[in-house]
């Protein structure tokens, strides 16, 4: 059975054999443009980028360039691939030819940039944040940022660089869907090099408060107790860190403030809920009471009094003066 152009293509591409790629090119100069209309999975450049080999893709982009912006079946770019492995000079390359698919999202709302954080592919990172330093304020699934992922996938160093390349307090105090910062988390998960780390950041706001109006040293006081929660306890109270409850916390600026009054709103409104539903309860009880009443009005009880005495209304026969009720 004889093999395809094209998948011969995709075993040049794995092995990076530019003589093959040369060879199909002149047996078939169209092969390129109908693989990527062919390809419902990877073209050979998400291949060749996946796998490192730095030459195929060069010569690669150079015949067909487009080929940087298609995606597989994860809505992956061959830059998001080469990203994630960690193959700077592929990530240069691809950059070089289409630098906006720095900014492409895969299936998971992931960019290249992201996928190099959670990965700790800090030389990629550098390449990629020069190329577009807006790439790291996408935010992701539940309004987390790059240093939330950082921290969630313990990778110290890229929430380092990365904090050393943007340090403003916009980016730094990012909260996600629960008001929590990169902090929070990293009390939460107990990474005390972390904590430490983001205790030496000026643009920290130490006393953040989630939306559960919680700060650094609430979230600590209330987690599960171990062995590391003295030494990150102290080092949050040498920060300045309070717990809500003590009377010495610094004033909040305007951002607590609000998640403060949004919290308020949410208990007021669960009380109202509560008394309209007890309010309720309670109409009915009364209408049952005054339908009871009434009904006791029209057809009143059997034995009425009669001259002091008592007569069975269905006999009309009176009872004997020891069964008389008073």
């Amino acid at each position: 059975m004889e093999i395809s152009l094209e998948t011969k293509l995709f075993e040049a591409a794995a092995k990076g054999n530019i003589n093959s790629l040369q060879k199909l090119l002149n047996d078939d100069p169209l092969i390129l443009d109908r693989v990527s209309l062919n390809c419902f999975s990877e073209t050979p450049l998400h291949v060749a980028a996946l796998l490192g080999h730095i030459d195929f893709v060069k010569e690669i982009i150079s015949k067909k360039p487009e080929l940087t912006s298609e995606l597989n079946l994860h809505q992956s770019s061959p830059l998001h691939l080469a990203s994630a492995k960690g193959h700077v000079d592929v990530v240069r390359a691809l950059l070089s030819v289409n630098p906006r698919t720095c900014m492409a999202l895969d299936r998971n709302g992931l960019t290249p940039l992201h996928l190099a954080a959670i990965k700790g592919r800090l030389e990629v990172l550098k390449v990629l944040l020069q190329a577009k330093p807006d790439a790291a304020r996408v935010a992701v699934y539940r309004g987390e940022n790059i240093l939330h992922l950082c921290v969630k996938y313990y990778q110290l160093e890229a929430l380092k660089l990365l904090v050393e390349n943007i340090c403003e307090p916009e980016f730094i105090n990012g909260r996600d869907i629960d008001g929590n910062t990169v902090l929070h988390l990293a009390v939460a998960d107990k990474q005390v090099e972390t904590i430490n780390f983001l205790m030496s950041v000026a643009a920290l706001e130490v006393n953040a408060l989630n939306l559960n109006g919680m700060t650094a040293l609430d979230v600590l006081i209330k987690s599960r107790r171990d062995m590391r929660d003295s030494e990150i306890e102290e080092s949050l109270k040498k920060a300045g860190i309070f717990r809500t409850s003590e009377t010495n916390i610094p004033s909040i600026n305007v951002n607590h403030q609000n998640i403060q009054k949004n919290s308020w709103k949410r208990l007021l409104k669960q009380q109202d809920d509560w008394l309209e539903k007890k309010r309720s309860a309670l109409m009915v009880v009364a209408s049952l009471i005054a339908t009871m009443a009434f009904q006791i009005g029209v057809n009143p009880p059997n034995c009425i009094r009669q001259d002091d005495s008592l007569v069975d209304l269905r006999q009309s026969v009176p009872h004997p003066p020891h069964l008389v009720f008073t």
